[in-house]
């Protein structure tokens, strides 16, 4: 079914035709949203908003843009509130703890970590390293870098998505690359 009759079957009410688009796109927002937030609870969470923002505002889709398209600026758009939100959120909570006294609680390893409990810790920080350099980049590098390195997406489709020219996209990419080592690079230095 192509994804216009799709939409004006939801336009309808039609309950199995907006399953059908779950169905079919839930994997590629959730794994936009894991992208951004690298937490399955929390894109699992996001990937849910999306498909009830877009039950909620079908009417508002003018098909000026392919269906995939709009659900993952709205699945970006939402990864983002929910990271800004949450660093209000945090950020708050540590202040609170500060005037309180109560220690932020450290990250915990499994107690079954397998044979090799230092390579995992080892790789646990190296992704989180990654993901912190990820998330300090500016926000149109991150948008880009993301969708192209963990969605595999072309720049002609990040450049859908964000709503740019190719060249700008393929600048931001660029950027970020040389961003991202720089930051990996200096902390490297710092640590060994």
């Amino acid at each position: 079914m192509s994804d216009t009759a799709l939409i004006e079957r939801i336009k309808n009410k039609d309950h199995q035709a907006f399953k059908e688009l779950f169905n079919k796109f839930r994997t590629k927002v959730f794994n936009t949203c894991m992208g951004f937030l690298h937490n399955k609870d929390d894109a699992e969470d996001i990937t849910q908003e999306v498909f009830i923002e877009v039950y909620q505002s079908i009417e508002k889709f003018r098909s000026e843009s392919k269906l995939s398209t709009w659900l993952y600026r709205i699945a970006v758009n939402k990864s983002l509130n929910f990271i800004r939100d949450n660093k209000k959120a945090q950020w708050i909570k540590s202040i609170e703890s500060f005037f309180t006294g109560e220690r932020k609680q450290e990250l915990h390893v499994a107690d079954d970590i397998g044979s090799q409990p230092e390579k995992l810790i080892e790789n646990t920080e190296k992704a989180k390293l990654l993901h912190n350099a990820i998330n300090s980049l500016s926000k149109n590098q991150k948008i880009a870098f993301t969708l192209n390195k963990y969605e595999d997406m072309s720049y002609k489709q990040i450049s859908e998505i964000m709503d740019l020219s190719l060249s700008s996209v393929e600048s931001l990419i660029h950027r970020a690359k040389i961003n991202l080592q720089k930051k990996l690079l200096n902390y490297y230095k710092k640590n060994l």
